[in-house]
């Protein structure tokens, strides 16, 4: 049989600032950014709904639930401090996973986030910020929602350790950090599969962007499709930003991998189709 392989680029964040929506618009638009995941709760939220969307009649949208920053939407002061902005870390919700009443304000809030977001567009998945709906115990919230609203991919987080072949992505401070987040992520995603398919629902095969968290480039991508020699969903995760000034950081690099068509074309040469979860569902 055939070797089916679809590739997803994702940009997280959408909605964070006008420099992550303008980012988004010229990926979109100038380059092979596919998908993006937009957040509710966020000042960036109307113009990307209002000025970006628009003109992206194609791109993939999914809801990146947040619970780590912003303001909430709802009254969860378990999550929050007495202002309502999340002020609590991934650990706290590892720790908190089987606490009713956390998990309860946990359902509150990612519901009212999904609400606010299909009262402007239909998602096709969804996902969150920092991975929190990874943890076991909010990764069945969100699957309950995702069938409760009718959206048919939530995100898992199995990525293949692979190597780039260059120094300074390993000798760093960044990348032994980031293998324990490998590690951890793929523990929950095998538990996490068995519950997509209690909820009948639809996930990815891998994804690109852990081990490389704060690094990723064009090489990260090619070098981890490469890995993947099998008939898979794979989602490249990247956060871009559009800066009007020099600065050169990891969101400035991830914006221009979304525009890089050499990469495109290694992408095609490898075997994958470039989509979103709008064209596989």
């Amino acid at each position: 049989m055939a070797e089916d392989k679809k590739f997803i680029l994702n940009a997280d964040d959408f909605g964070l600032s006008a420099e992550n929506n303008q980012a988004i618009l010229e990926g979109y638009t100038n380059g092979f950014l596919s998908s993006a995941s937009l957040c509710a709760n966020t000042e960036g939220y109307d113009n990307a709904v209002h000025d970006i969307l628009p003109d992206c009649p194609n791109l993939g949208l999914g809801v990146h639930l947040n619970i780590m920053e912003g303001k909430s939407l709802t009254d969860c002061p378990l999550l929050t401090d007495e202002n309502g902005n999340f002020n609590r870390g991934y650990l706290y919700y590892i720790l908190k996973q089987n606490d009713t009443e956390v998990l309860d304000q946990i359902e509150k809030e990612f519901r009212a986030q999904i609400e606010k977001i299909k009262g402007d567009i239909e998602p096709d998945h969804l996902d969150s910020h920092v991975h929190t709906h990874a943890i076991p115990n909010l990764f069945e919230i969100t699957c309950k929602l995702a069938k409760e609203y009718d959206i048919p991919f939530v995100r898992t987080q199995f990525e293949e350790l692979y190597f780039v072949p260059r120094f300074e992505k390993h000798l760093n401070f960044k990348y032994p950090v980031n293998l324990i987040k490998i590690a951890l992520l793929q523990f929950f995603t095998l538990n996490n599969r068995h519950t997509i398919d209690k909820y009948g629902l639809k996930t990815n095969d891998f994804i690109l962007g852990v081990g490389y968290t704060g690094m990723m480039d064009s090489d990260t991508v090619e070098y981890g499709l490469k890995s993947l020699n099998e008939s898979c969903i794979a989602e490249a995760l990247i956060h871009p930003k559009k800066y009007n000034n020099s600065t050169k950081d990891s969101h400035t690099r991830e914006f221009g991998l979304s525009l890089d068509l050499k990469l495109k074309d290694t992408i095609d040469r490898l075997g994958f189709e470039i989509t979103n979860y709008k064209n596989l569902k």
